[in-house]
């Protein structure tokens, strides 16, 4: 988890129709229903082959007769709901009972609409239409939803993940070290005397060093570790299934590829270096983030008392 994620473009991905029905009559009469239509119309002949397809094909629309003799339309319904409660689709009963009950029967187990048998092509394909623009506004909701998410976990600057990304993702991969048995190191760093970057050549300069640290971090880590920026100057790393001193070299080669970054602000050109501090953790028992992540600082502190640019383990 190095970055954010790239956007996802919900409206170019095709709109797909199931169609339930164990009558071969009626299957070909949706199948001339929505004939010429630019969908993609899938169909099962009975309800358990219609829980396959929908789990396979995640169809934005499904037509589903009522009377069917394995898995009905109202437990299909019923089952929709149930075992796809992150994927919305659009459920159209079809019967020929038109008591009213029995449409209410047909909502309370999931359904969104119910057509009468014999139907009206002409009908059917206006209400699959109206419920192709429904799943299309949940689809927008949920990719904006997303990218909202995403928004919020990720550091606007240097487009690392942030803090709170980083409390997120932190105890999951501290419960599986503990789980699996691998060893976990929390990694400090923060950029030396940066304020000075600021006050010689303004925040504007600040601002390229900061992301050009953050391509560091990401260009020397692997994709299952986690570069964090933490706030102004700080940032995180986590690598996991490495020992102590593979951490070293890991760290070491972010050191001396920052430390070799020329920075040409106007006339003048600078160079940057970066103090790390690291805590190790192998054990039986999760430790707390907060507790890692002092020690890293500690030993962090221990590398600018002794003259910086340089990385400390926590004892």
């Amino acid at each position: 988890m190095k970055s954010a994620s790239a956007r996802i473009d919900v409206s170019s991905q095709p709109l797909k129709i199931l169609a339930v029905d164990d009558s071969a009559v009626s299957r070909k009469l949706v199948e001339h229903s929505l004939l010429g239509e630019h969908y993609n119309v899938l169909f099962a002949k009975n309800g358990r082959e219609a829980l396959a397809l929908f789990a396979e094909h995640q169809p934005a629309v499904v037509i589903t007769d009522w009377d069917m003799p394995d898995i009905g339309g109202l437990e299909l319904c019923r089952r929709i709901r149930q075992d796809f409660k992150d994927f919305y689709s659009h459920l159209i009963l079809l019967s020929g009972n038109t008591d009213k009950q029995h449409v209410l029967d047909g909502f309370a187990a999931g359904a969104d609409d119910y057509l009468t048998k014999p139907f009206h092509a002409g009908e059917l394909l206006a209400r699959v239409e109206v419920g192709c623009r429904i799943v299309d506004l949940h689809r927008q909701i949920e990719a904006k939803n997303r990218l909202l998410e995403e928004l919020a976990l990720t550091d606007a600057l240097t487009g690392l993940p942030n803090r709170r990304a980083l409390d997120v993702w932190a105890p999951r991969q501290l419960s599986a070290a503990v789980r699996h048995g691998f060893a976990l190191w929390v990694v400090v760093a923060d950029l030396d005397l940066f304020k000075k970057v600021n006050d010689t050549f303004g925040h504007e300069a600040g601002d390229t060093v900061l992301r050009s640290f953050a391509k560091v971090l990401i260009a020397n880590t692997r994709q299952s570790d986690i570069c964090a920026r933490l706030g102004g100057e700080e940032f995180l790393l986590m690598i996991a299934h490495a020992d102590k001193e593979s951490t070293n070299v890991v760290v070491e080669r972010i050191r001396t590829r920052f430390e070799s970054t020329e920075f040409n602000f106007g006339s003048s050109t600078t160079t940057v270096t970066a103090s790390f501090g690291i805590a190790g953790f192998s054990g039986t028992k999760t430790p707390d983030l907060n507790t890692l992540v002092s020690g890293a600082d500690t030993a962090l502190y221990a590398a600018k008392r002794n003259g910086r640019n340089q990385i400390k383990f926590a004892e």
